[in-house]
């Protein structure tokens, strides 16, 4: 019985990561997910999110925006919208991107999409923790 999963991490411009995983953690559509070895199929949309993946060797965080994860087989796949290593993470330009969301959710404007606002401000704070815990774990 194998104890870890093959993964594919996927956006439009790059396969970003593939290895094998022990365990897979990332928000569903319904709420968050743990995929072990063995899972059932399984599709479902992929929330703004930290996408886990923790391998024999360690742990991956990544900072997904949406998408899609399919379980077939004994494989995971994560088509992303958009995902980034911790490193790759601009944190000025998520700072400002998080700023300019609460702006618009404070103005309570009628010309404001108060969804897509809050879509901004989850991918925003998403970015940001990625890149907040890879800070602190490289300091320790």
């Amino acid at each position: 019985m194998a104890s870890t999963v093959p993964v594919s991490v996927v956006t439009p411009e790059r396969e970003l990561v593939t290895t094998e995983a022990e365990m897979v953690l990332v928000r569903g559509a319904d709420g968050d997910l743990g995929i072990l070895p063995h899972h059932i199929p399984l599709v479902t949309a992929v929330r703004p999110s930290v996408l886990e993946i923790r391998t024999p060797g360690g742990r991956a965080r990544y900072a997904v925006t949406g998408g899609f994860l399919e379980v077939r087989g004994d494989q995971v796949t994560i088509l992303a919208r958009t995902a980034e290593r911790p490193e790759e993470i601009d944190v000025a330009r998520a700072e400002a991107a998080k700023e300019r969301a609460e702006e618009r959710l404070r103005e309570h404007a009628e010309d404001v999409d108060t969804v897509r606002a809050q879509l901004a401000l989850q991918r925003a704070l998403v970015r940001l923790q990625v890149a907040e815990e890879s800070r602190k774990t490289a300091s320790v």
